[in-house]
């Protein structure tokens, strides 16, 4: 099982200590600045995504053909748009720099693992943490201590070592691992929590939550099941 550390370290080889090594970012409504300020930044956090996906994928494939069932059902990844990068320094205060963005904003690059069992999205952060290029900087067990409306979902926020033509740079990627229910619960969550013109209602909150429920309870049970089995050893 992987220790919870508490690690924030930031890349301070691309983040200027003084004020006058700030970026300022330009407003939402400066397009052309934007795409421009965000144009490198977004490529250093899209070949972060390329080799953590590319990872997973392998281990995907390694269990494909040398194991009788796969921990990982599937990899997606994103990232994260300028509207909720800035909507997210809004929320948290802070300023409008890059530096400010390194340091608050650590889930620019994200990748999603869909498993099977609750025992496999432990398995596979073991499996990551033992990648010799990547640090696990911070781990957040939404699983054992579920958000407050029911969200359950294990989330790495990692440091993946990305070589470019001339420097060796340590990239933040955020890992969702999550069983299969975990993940129906939430991406429907989010469809109706999200619905434009629509005021989300605690009636609708707490049937939600309910719902979250059984479906952690229908993971317990399959991971009862899967122990019956000899599903759960790796």
């Amino acid at each position: 099982m992987i220790d919870h550390e508490d690690i924030l370290n930031i890349e301070n080889d691309i983040i200027g200590e003084n004020d006058e090594d700030m970026i300022y970012l330009p407003q939402t409504i400066d397009y052309l600045d934007i795409e421009r300020q965000y144009k490198q930044l977004m490529f250093i956090h899209e070949a972060a995504i390329e080799q953590v996906t590319a990872k997973l994928n392998i281990l995907k494939g390694e269990f494909q053909f040398s194991n009788d069932r796969n921990p990982i059902s599937s990899v997606s990844s994103r990232i994260k748009s300028k509207e909720s990068i800035i909507g997210k320094m809004q929320k948290k205060g802070v300023p409008f720099t890059i530096s400010a963005l390194m340091e608050n904003v650590k889930d620019i690059a994200g990748v999603r693992v869909i498993c099977p069992f609750i025992e496999d999205v432990y398995y596979v952060a073991r499996m990551l943490a033992r990648q010799p290029d990547i640090e696990i900087l911070e781990v957040k067990d939404y699983i054992r201590q579920p958000k407050d409306n029911g969200y359950r979902s294990l989330h790495l926020i990692v440091s993946d070592n990305v070589t470019f033509s001339n420097v060796c740079r340590g990239v933040t990627v955020e890992i969702q691992i999550r069983t299969i229910a975990m993940d129906f619960w939430a991406s429907t969550e989010h469809q109706l929590r999200y619905k434009k013109d629509t005021d989300f209602s605690k009636e609708a909150h707490d049937k939600l939550k309910h719902c979250a429920e059984l479906m952690a309870e229908a993971d317990r049970e399959i991971q009862n099941l899967a122990g019956d089995f000899d599903l759960d050893q790796w």
